[in-house]
């Protein structure tokens, strides 16, 4: 628009101004200037207008197009696939689109120009270059776009014409408000230089076989070979010729057409005729016989169609291969090898057994003896005619491991293979082959054994524990603190997968060595699977020590660094021996440990002194007993102590009991002592300064006598802050008696006395304490009897126990029968005896129904208990009383003793007659009463009153007991 205003305002508008005034009046030009002043000024004006209004609308649009393709060299062979990469992108804001294409420019003429493959252009549409229409018309050339900023490029079939400068092209567009596209920048990517071989259309033929002899009865194979570039894309046909005669001819289609003499046996399955590839061809004839001896060619033709669409065959034929065929005839023979006459334990067994000369299907077995064919023959494994494998029962399990293969390496070579051998398997191997010839047919086989063949191998399995050593060594064995050390484990035979070692470094610190229970502990373990497991014990705590061990697995190295006190001690090895079983479980072969390593850390020599005064205490029982430990000198300020309470019980004892340990820090610790004891609650131990300690029993017990010491340790911090024992030192002997209250003062009544008593009658036996030690004691007593015939015995009671028996016992406990007292009659409501407890020191056994067999000499046993401080009851002293001797008469024998001793006569004479003659009483007082009765009723009968009484007849006995009967009658009394 300014462009415009400016063409009016210098040409048009002066032309106009000047045309008005010539039509008005041309000689007044050069009059009025002002005019054309006006028309200029207007324009100007005019052009200032337009620009300062359209000027905010006009900006400038980035180039933002990349394109990217990595520049790169290809070499391609005629018929190959080429795909490459291209990427596109950009970040303009407005709305534009993309045309991406791909280019192809001649590497022999730079100033060609380039020649367009394929291009999707801004409207989203794919179109190729002229020579290319058709190649992707055919789907040989492709343009993918794999992603928002990704397009590939395909080509299928190369072709020489496709070889040059390869690049991508992309084109940003937009879109003009009239419509129009305008291309805003254009850029290209680096180049790929592809180069393409062309093809070799000549091609060449090989027949191979294994071999050119054969017996009869043996398979052919041949196989034909075709050498050529692209085989799969080009059409070839393959043709067997024996004699001039044709055996197949194979097609490009695969499909075989056999000769006129080949298609029976082809339907009887002796002729195969095969494409195993697209190159390779085979014929294969089974059941060789005489006549199919000769020469064999492979005659190929390819078939390949002109540019004129007509079709030419070009063929070549191989060399002849000649074929011989030998009647059959059994001269196999059979050699077995193997890879060592002496295994190591662990590695494979491998025996070959090669069967030369065969002529017939074979089936190997393969057996094991002991040595010097000891035992019985074992079966390993077989092979059948058909390639069977079957093992032997003793040897199934392990093969299902894998730990056994058999295989058939080749037609006449079998190998058997153990690994992991086993000591077990040492012994003699043999290898059986034998031929078999089908004398049937191929559906009716009969299998007739031709010949049999074997050898023999002797293997000798070398176990590994036999040369298993294992050494320690070290060059420093003397170090001061935060000195290093280097310990080195050297195991021998070699690593071995099979049977792999493990290694384990062991420790056992010189605190321990003091002690007949120290025993080594494991610092480090090389495991089997090659694995580092730590062990229970840590030196330094576990970051100044280091391991590692050799390649080969023969030394294995322990490093401390910053040595302390904890360090010093003896040092060794061990390593175990394993053997991994077929079923992939563990045996430990063997065990061997190394010799010891003992490395000292010098350490501040000591001067810990600890109070050596001998003493001797005597306390009563329930009294308070302290002992006091003293240190008079130690090493250093800093030095801390644990002390150790022991105690000796019998002199002379070299068994010293732990009561009760106070560790460095404080802590209290009970020995077993103190458990056994229970000491826990009576035992105190007090630091009543840096340098004095005190052991305080409280309610002292007669079992707490004995020697008590006190074992101080001194520790020190060693130079990366662990505490280390320095010394120990112990302090005098105290000896300390507990006695228990006082002598005992029991004492029984010791006066004897005689008893003569009847049968029957009762016997009282006291038993008196005049005197006890404590007024809480209790007793114990027994009554005793001695029943010796012998009068003259003057033996104090208890002087002999087998004369005496135990008649009674009640304990401390007012428990009946205590001890092993067992009275002879039976306790309960029958017992004859009757015990009593008068007072507190009063006791008194009577004996009921005194027998004959009741006389004896009796006295009581006592026994007097006290109650300790533990509230366990003990035996304080014992006591007999003096002897009782008894006598018991026996009754003579009179009317009341034998009525009284007969029970049932003393019931019949003085219970019975009193209740039968209540009876009679009764019953006589009942019929008198009756009779009485009856005599009223007839008084005064009719009327007529009684005029005169009879005198009664009265009979009356005077040795009778009843009353007299009186009978009445009218006038009488009867």
């Amino acid at each position: 628009l300014q462009a415009i205003w400016l063409f009016f305002c210098t040409i048009v508008s002066p032309l106009t101004c000047t045309v008005d005034r010539t039509k008005r009046n041309v000689l007044q030009w050069k009059v009025l200037p002002w005019q054309v002043c006006g028309c200029v000024m207007l324009c100007l004006i005019m052009m200032m207008i337009i620009t300062f209004s359209f000027f905010p609308f006009f900006s400038v649009i980035p180039d933002s197009l990349t394109v990217t393709a990595p520049p790169q060299t290809l070499s391609k062979v005629e018929g190959d696939t080429l795909q490459l990469n291209c990427e596109v992108s950009r970040t303009t804001m407005q709305h534009t689109h993309l045309s991406v294409g791909w280019y192809l420019r001649s590497p022999e003429d730079a100033t060609a120009p380039p020649q367009e493959l394929v291009t999707l252009s801004r409207d989203f549409v794919l179109r190729s270059g002229g020579p290319y229409r058709q190649r992707m018309a055919a789907g040989d050339l492709r343009l993918d776009k794999t992603s928002a900023t990704s397009y590939r490029l395909t080509i299928h079939k190369l072709q020489p014409v496709d070889q040059g400068l390869l690049y991508c092209q992309a084109v940003e567009w937009i879109q003009d408000p009239d419509g129009s596209w305008f291309a805003m920048t254009r850029k290209q990517s680096e180049k790929t230089q592809l180069r393409i071989q062309p093809t070799d259309r000549d091609f060449s033929i090989q027949v191979s076989t294994e071999r050119r002899s054969f017996m009869a009865g043996e398979s052919l194979e041949l196989r034909c070979t075709i050498e050529a570039q692209n085989v799969p894309e080009r059409f070839f046909s393959v043709s067997w010729v024996f004699s001039s005669s044709p055996v197949a001819v194979v097609g490009p289609s695969a499909v075989p057409v056999l000769g006129p003499g080949y298609v029976a046996r082809e339907a009887a399955g002796l002729v195969t005729v095969r494409k195993e590839s697209p190159n390779i061809h085979l014929l294969k004839l089974h059941r060789l016989s005489t006549e199919d001896a000769g020469k064999y060619i492979c005659r190929v033709t390819e078939r390949e169609k002109t540019p004129t669409g007509d079709f030419i065959d070009r063929s070549k034929r191989s060399r002849n291969v000649q074929i011989t065929v030998q009647p059959l005839k059994n001269n196999t023979t059979v050699s077995l090898s193997a890879n060592s006459s002496e295994v190591l334990e662990g590695d494979p067994i491998q025996l070959m057994c090669s069967v030369s000369s065969a002529i017939a299907p074979l089936t190997v077995v393969w057996q094991w003896t002991g040595r010097q064919s000891a035992g019985p023959i074992q079966e390993v494994a077989s092979v059948d005619r058909d390639g069977t494998v079957t093992h032997g029962p003793s040897y199934r399990e392990r093969s299902g491991y894998g730990e056994i293969r058999v295989e058939r390496v080749r037609a006449d070579i079998f190998s058997l293979s153990l690994y992991n051998a086993l000591p077990g398997d040492e012994g003699q191997y043999r290898c059986s082959a034998t031929q078999w010839i089908n004398i049937g047919t191929e559906t009716d086989p009969n299998w007739e054994k031709l010949g049999e063949q074997s050898a023999t191998k002797t293997v000798t399995v070398k176990t590994v524990e036999s040369s298993f050593m294992v050494s320690a060594s070290s060059r420093t064995p003397s170090i001061s603190f935060g000195d290093s050390f280097d310990l080195l484990c050297l195991v021998k035979p070699r690593h071995n997968p099979r049977v792999p070692t493990s290694v384990t470094w062991r420790f056992m610190p010189t605190g321990a060595q003091d002690d007949d229970q120290g025993e080594f502990k494991d610092l480090v373990t090389f495991t089997r699977e090659g694995t580092l497991q730590w062990g229970e014990q840590l030196l330094g705590l576990g970051t100044r020590t280091t391991v590692d061990r050799s390649h080969s697995n023969t030394n294995f190295r322990l490093s401390v660094t910053r040595a302390g006190r904890r360090e010093a001690g003896k040092y060794q090895c061990t390593a175990i021996l394993w053997r991994k079983n077929y079923d992939n479980s563990w045996s430990r072969v063997a065990n061997r440990t190394s010799n010891l390593l003992g490395i000292n850390v010098l350490q501040p020599e000591s001067r810990l002194k600890v109070q050596k005064n001998n003493q001797s205490l005597v306390y009563q029982e329930d009294s308070r007993v302290r002992i006091n430990c003293s240190i008079t000198s130690q090493t250093s300020q800093d030095s801390q102590h644990a002390v150790l309470w022991y105690i000796r019980r019998a002199a002379g004892s070299e068994t010293d009991e732990l009561l009760l340990r106070i560790e460095r820090t404080g802590a209290f610790e009970y020995g077993a002592y103190a458990d056994e004891e229970r000491l826990r609650r009576r035992v105190q131990a007090e630091r009543l300064s840096p340098r004095l300690y005190a052991l305080t029993l409280n309610r002292a017990e007669s079992s707490d006598s004995g020697t008590y010491y006190c074992l101080v340790e001194e520790w020190l911090s060693d130079p990366d802050g662990a505490w280390y024992r320095l010394s120990r030192d112990t302090s005098g002997y105290t000896r300390v008696l507990v006695k228990q209250p006082g002598e005992p003062q029991l004492r029984v009544d010791e006066l004897e006395n005689n008893v003569t008593v009847e049968a029957s009658n009762s016997i009282r036996l006291g038993c008196n304490i005049f005197s006890q030690s404590s007024p809480d004691s209790r007793f114990s007593v027994f009554w005793y009897v001695d029943r010796s015939d012998d009068e003259d015995i003057e033996d104090q009671p208890g002087e002999d126990d087998d004369k005496r028996d135990c008649v009674f016992s009640i304990g401390h406990d007012a428990i009946f029968g205590n001890g092993n007292c067992s009275p002879p009659d039976d306790n309960g409501p029958n017992s004859r005896f009757q015990f009593e407890r008068t007072t507190s020191d009063q006791y008194s056994l009577t004996i009921h129904g005194a027998r004959p067999a009741d006389a004896g000499r009796y006295y009581c046993h006592v026994e007097e208990w006290l109650l300790n401080p533990r509230n366990e009851w003990y035996r304080l002293a014992t006591n007999n009383s003096g002897v009782t001797i008894v006598n018991v008469l026996q009754q003579v024998s009179t009317i009341q003793s034998v009525v009284c001793s007969n029970e049932s006569l003393f019931y019949f004479l003085f219970f019975y007659p009193f209740p039968i003659f209540g009876i009679l009483l009764i019953a006589l007082l009942v019929v008198r009463y009756k009779g009485r009765n009856n005599n009223k009723s007839q008084e005064g009968k009719n009327g007529a009153p009684l005029l005169w009484i009879k005198e009664p007849h009265l009979s009356y006995s005077p040795t009778c007991l009843d009353p007299p009967a009186l009978s009445l009658h009218p006038g009488s009394v009867d």
